[in-house]
């Protein structure tokens, strides 16, 4: 499984992120995650950053209180150590036998109660900080997403047949996601690191330059330590991320389909795979954050060096009275506040690079060719009572421009009909349904209802004009009663009532134990595979359309059920235009006109009788079926 499974198989984690977020212990772990890299960085972070404009004096905002409540964190320990000053002078007048020594208990206090402001002061602005950011990201990403929700509602059909699902999820979610959580949280991070970098620096040299001097010295060291164990550890946390996709997706295969499992008796294998997968997920998760956790114990052991120094030249500098033990202990306390905020830009860092990558995959979809611009409000053409006239002319058509599937065909079919549509897989017989609810676009020629070319109408009152029955049913987590009321809106109780009961459905819904209120689960798995079919049925029956469009509906239900269905179908097919996509040629011997489709071609039209005595590929067809026979073996699809 790829790297890309293996992120959509954990949607919750960000890459480039440890176990515990970013910043923090988890954050430096995360610091050896394999980190995605965008092809056009700067590009896309200025694109990103025009999505943040009209937010810049919120932002502007965030910018100065987080100043503000680093400024007055980084003073503390300056004034900390002069309260650490005013004592151990005390306590060496003391020693000293001096008679006017004394602790200056009073100015203690006031230090004490001044450095109290300076936090208070500092976690109003902290807190002021976060609220506004939070704002900020919350807003620029619920318009990102929207955005993105409404581009996927005007891309055309064939940009979904060529990606899969798991991927679009991926953009339209965990990426957003990805954006929303840098915004949130590394953004207010990395300005907090910066400033600190720099007003702790600033406070040590006010302190003293030869001692920063020392500090700066041990950077280097640093950075070598970070830069090593980061690139051993993101080789391990790689292989770690598509050994979990691997394991993710074998778990899924396995749980989906133990049916099929146990049916073979293949439940030692299952296991017996899983375990190898297990293991090498064992090895590589082990070796990724083993690695990664030494960047602390090492950063440290770089840290106390340097501590060890500044003490030492700190000591020396104290006994000759070049600096008071106060601002020594201020120091030590900004060296330890020194190498966190480092640690934090570094693996901020790692997290922009992915942040990016993600906005460039939102923007790659945002920047999709969509469908063909429909008419003008006011210019397109509305059926108030439509008849169901369908017309193709001269339609020539291919998923490719180069690779034409039809070619110059012709259709009139005159409302109230009933349409065949048979052929072998691959015909085309989808594709001319497809074309007839314009989820493509024709390459020549024109189609028209009612005499009116399709492309003057607004798509969803077009398809407003069909109804649609297919073999693979689609059912939402609801109630019964709300998967059949979707076929209309505001339809009433008795309407969804006296649909389920036209499509032979009432009697099993009754059955159930919430009835019309039983709630179906997220794959309807709950219901049987004809009772679903009857409810979509019931959908199209409720919906009442112009046109029907029906593939091979009944093809999920028992011999006695269909005919109940059969009869249903003839109600609701009268008076209606009907194109019916059939793979058993036996329930379609009543069709007024039979177009048998072969390698995108009409190549025979008429009736179930007239084909029969032309002798030709419909002939072959129909007889296979019955006998095994026929120079044509039928194949559903």
């Amino acid at each position: 499984m790829s790297e890309k499974q293996s992120h959509q198989g954990a949607p919750g984690r960000g890459p480039g992120r440890g176990p515990m977020g970013p910043g923090g212990m988890g954050g430096m772990g995360g610091m050896g995650m394999p980190v995605q890299k965008a092809k056009n960085f700067k590009g896309t972070l200025r694109r990103l950053v025009g999505y943040l404009r009209p937010q810049r004096a919120k932002l502007l905002a965030v910018f100065v209180t987080a100043i503000l409540s680093t400024a007055f964190a980084i003073y503390s320990p300056k004034v900390l150590g002069q309260a650490t000053t005013k004592l151990f002078e005390g306590m060496m007048g003391k020693i000293k036998g001096d008679p006017n020594a004394h602790f200056d208990l009073a100015g203690i206090w006031q230090i004490v109660l001044f450095l109290a402001g300076l936090y208070i002061v500092s976690s109003i602005f902290s807190y002021i900080q976060q609220f506004l950011m939070a704002g900020v990201a919350q807003k620029t990403v619920y318009g990102l997403r929207n955005e993105v929700n409404a581009k996927l509602g005007k891309l055309p059909l064939k940009f979904f047949d060529n990606r899969t699902h798991g991927e679009i999820l991926s953009r339209a979610v965990n990426d957003v996601d990805n954006i929303s959580n840098t915004l949130q949280q590394s953004l207010t991070q990395l300005i907090t690191s910066l400033i600190t970098i720099v007003g702790v620096i600033i406070m040590m040299l006010t302190i003293s330059p030869w001692l920063t001097l020392i500090l700066l010295l041990t950077l280097p060291l640093s950075m070598i330590v970070i830069r090593g164990a980061a690139s051993r550890s993101q080789k391990y946390f790689k292989t770690q991320q598509m050994e979990l996709g691997q394991l993710n997706g074998h778990v899924e295969e396995m749980y989906s389909g133990h049916k099929i499992v146990k049916a073979y008796g293949q439940e030692e294998n299952s296991v017996a795979h899983f375990d190898r997968i297990n293991e090498r997920l064992y090895e590589s998760g082990w070796k990724a954050q083993f690695v990664s956790g030494n960047i602390m114990p090492l950063m440290s052991m770089v840290s106390n060096i340097g501590y060890m120094f500044i003490s030492v030249v700190g000591g020396i500098m104290v006994t000759r009275g070049s600096i008071s033990i106060g601002n020594i202990q201020a120091f030590i306390q900004y060296a330890r506040q020194f190498s966190m905020p480092l640690v934090q830009t570094a693996n901020i860092a790692n997290i922009i690079q992915s942040t990016i990558a993600s906005a460039e995959r939102v923007f790659e979809l945002l920047d999709e060719e969509e469908e063909i611009p429909e008419a003008a409000e006011g210019q397109d053409v509305v059926l108030s009572s439509p008849k169901g006239d369908v017309a193709m002319r001269g339609v020539s058509f291919g998923y490719k421009e180069d690779a034409l599937l039809i070619e110059n065909m012709d259709i009139d079919v005159r409302s109230g009909q009933m349409v065949a549509i048979v052929g072998p897989t691959g015909a085309g017989k989808t594709t001319l349904v497809n074309l007839l609810m314009r989820f493509y676009e024709v390459n020549g020629g024109g189609i028209t209802v009612d005499g009116e070319d399709i492309t003057r109408m607004k798509r969803a009152h077009l398809r407003g004009l069909y109804g649609m029955v297919l073999q693979d049913t689609w059912l939402f987590n609801g109630t019964i009663r709300d998967n059949i009321a979707y076929g209309r809106i505001g339809a009433t109780e008795d309407e969804i009532v006296e649909a389920a009961k036209a499509a032979h459905a009432d009697h099993f819904i009754r059955t159930l134990p919430e009835g019309y209120d039983t709630v179906l689960n997220e794959e309807a798995s709950n219901l049987s595979q004809g009772q679903k079919q009857l409810l979509t049925i019931a959908r199209a029956i409720l919906a009442d359309p112009a046109i029907l469009i029906l593939d091979e509906a009944t093809s999920s239900v028992d011999t006695r059920t269909e005919v109940h269905i059969q009869k249903a179908m003839h109600e609701l097919m009268k008076d209606r235009t009907s194109f019916v996509i059939a793979h058993r040629l036996s329930t379609i011997r009543d069709a007024d006109l039979i177009l048998v489709m072969n390698h995108g071609s009409i190549i025979e039209k008429g009736t179930h009788t007239e084909l029969l005595a032309q002798g030709g590929f419909y002939a072959d067809l129909y007889y296979s079926q019955f006998t095994g026979g026929g120079k044509v073996q039928v194949t559903a699809g």
